[in-house]
């Protein structure tokens, strides 16, 4: 299949992908240090970060003080996208305000954000936060305590977005696991009949198990990725959360979606077997009860979430890895992973992990922190 063969496949799959098959939109640095300067009245060294569709920058002020970063959406992105990601921090700052997360600086007439035209004459709005410093969790050294504070901050995190309400918090977008069964035909793009097996019997167990009782569960916005590469760590405390990135996948969907996700993450090395799987899982998942009580429909939900994501990660990384094949060893660099922790829990039950997670709960004490 030829690229545009593979832009229909998935369109055709997932009419919301178009984030996924959309070109870098970059912004040239003077352009964006001028802008800068115009609407905050901030002078410094600009440099390009790395982003997968905004176009960020970090800036080192002139004369000194904290940095910061300008970020500027993607034209192809609906302005009211940016808008629930700043109403969601502003919410954040009411809620919880000791919670880790970047702050927006208002610009010269006091406003969180801005519509601007760039360069090209493209729609783009323009931020720009405060600067968390911290070491990437994957750079860390992992632990049992580290898991147990990034489940309470994920719990903290989800109990302080409850209430938030915006009319893009209902859009569709490619990671949203409740949707997880509509990747299934990407899984073409993988080679091994085995893993493909693997994978479509997860989403065959959403499906059926699942996907149904949806509906019933709670519902509220949610930072929708809590993975790893998205937190960061005190380094001289590796196990304390010190930062929490990137609500771009923010969705309004069930709350224990966003448990699914993070958990799905901590199946590491060491716990990769299936009796560590499920230790890992209800450990995890525990240590958020302890902060957010879940309810019993939800832990047994938890599993089949778990898969799905874990589906949906290899399914559309699959495909990217097809659609760009010189990039692929790339795109394709925690593939490996992926499946073992696939592997990993494909022998597990909901009601195992339910019992499970009720087991590690008799052992934790309840906490508000």
């Amino acid at each position: 299949m030829n690229m545009h063969d593979l832009d229909t496949a998935i369109r055709a799959a997932l009419p919301e992908a178009a984030v996924l098959t959309a070109p870098p939109a970059p912004v040239d640095t003077n352009w964006a240090a001028a802008l800068l300067q115009r609407l905050h009245g901030l002078q410094g060294r600009l440099q390009p970060l790395t982003g997968e569709r905004d176009a960020n920058f970090l800036l080192e002020p002139d004369g000194g003080g904290p940095r910061c970063m300008l970020k500027l959406s993607h034209p192809d992105e609906d302005p009211i996208v940016a808008d629930f990601q700043t109403q969601a921090l502003l919410h954040i700052a009411r809620t919880d305000p000791g919670l880790p997360v970047q702050r927006l600086l208002p610009d010269r007439h006091g406003a969180p954000s801005a519509q601007i035209e760039d360069a090209e004459g493209r729609t783009r709005v323009a931020r720009v936060f405060s600067y968390l410093e911290g070491q990437p969790m994957p750079q860390a050294p992992r632990s049992s305590a580290q898991r147990s504070s990034v489940a309470r901050m994920l719990a903290r995190l989800d109990r302080a977005l409850a209430g938030l309400d915006h009319p893009a918090a209902a859009r569709e977008l490619p990671w949203d696991i409740q949707r997880a069964d509509r990747v299934r035909p990407l899984l073409a793009h993988v080679a091994d009949p085995a893993r493909r097996a693997l994978a479509e019997a997860a989403l065959d167990g959403f499906a059926r198990r699942t996907k149904p009782v949806l509906a019933s569960l709670r519902r509220q916005p949610i930072h929708n990725d809590f993975n790893l590469y998205n937190l960061l760590v005190d380094p001289a405390e590796p196990s304390r959360v010190a930062g929490i990135l990137d609500f771009g996948d923010m969705v309004h969907a069930p709350l224990v979606d966003d448990l699914a996700v993070a958990a799905s993450y901590h199946l590491d090395a060491e716990s990769q077997a299936p009796g560590e799987a499920l230790a890992t899982i209800a450990r995890f998942a525990a240590d958020y009860h302890a902060v957010s009580p879940l309810a019993e429909a939800e832990t047994f939900a938890l599993l089949d979430l778990v898969r799905a994501r874990l589906a949906m990660v290899v399914a559309i990384s699959g495909w990217r890895a097809a659609r760009q094949p010189d990039n692929a060893p790339y795109l394709l660099r925690n593939n490996a992973i992926s499946w073992a922790r696939l592997a990993a829990c494909a022998d597990l039950t909901p009601e195992q992990v339910q019992h499970a997670i009720h087991a590690a709960r008799s052992t934790q004490e309840p906490t508000h922190a």
